[in-house]
């Protein structure tokens, strides 16, 4: 199983807050501060950006760290990601993700 697959099928490989971690790279934390502040609505400043990956042991940012409800969710479950859940292609938090994002279903769906 790759483990850079996040719980929600998204590919922690091409993030770009973890590819600002391994790089060490503050221009792309600031980049995506801005980005994900806009998107979430709230302050997140480049130094909350540091994350080696959702299910990978190391530093997460808060959000997938503690506030993601997918990954909460599968956590709680036991789920190695929501690809062994049953439900879901119809649950409303990963559907967040997999509705938007043929890759991440995909994905999900490879590692059933």
């Amino acid at each position: 199983m790759n483990d850079y697959i996040a719980f929600c099928g998204l590919n922690c490989e091409t993030c770009e807050a973890r590819l600002a971690t391994v790089s060490d790279d503050n221009t792309l934390r600031k980049k995506v501060a801005e980005e994900w502040s806009w998107l979430n609505g709230v302050e997140i400043t480049p130094e909350m950006i540091n994350c080696d990956g959702c299910r990978i042991d190391g530093v997460k940012t808060v959000y997938c760290d503690s506030l993601c409800p997918i990954r909460q969710c599968a956590l709680a479950k036991g789920f190695p990601t929501c690809g062994s859940c049953a439900d879901m292609e119809t649950c409303d938090k990963v559907g967040m993700v997999i509705g938007n994002n043929a890759e991440a279903l995909s994905n999900l769906k490879k590692l059933r």
